[in-house]
């Protein structure tokens, strides 16, 4: 009996430490950690030039002041794992931008 109960007591508390550390994330924390999906758009009038992952979650990504002559886009930043080591799948953020 006391076997079983500490055994619930287990589960439990191993379900919550997995609840709230997949809560607690961002979307670029578990885009880059899990796989998925995370979206960030721009500020309106900015051209994206440069995006990179620094560090384990934070997304940095280099702007400049969109000219009359360009037109607004929306740029795919994928992460491959690579197919061997791929337990929890790519992550992608995609950057929308807006005039």
């Amino acid at each position: 009996m006391k076997r079983t109960i500490s055994g619930i007591i287990a589960a439990i508390c191993i379900i919550l430490i997995i609840i709230l550390g997949a809560t607690s994330c961002t979307d670029n924390q578990r885009a880059k950690s899990f796989g998925g999906t995370s979206t960030i758009n721009l500020p309106a009038g900015e051209k994206l030039v440069t995006v990179t992952w620094k560090g384990e979650a934070d997304i940095w990504y280099l702007t400049r002041p969109m000219k009359s002559t360009d037109s607004v886009e929306t740029y795919y930043f994928h992460q491959d794992k690579g197919a061997m080591l791929n337990i929890t799948g790519n992550g992608e953020v995609i950057l929308v931008e807006s005039k």
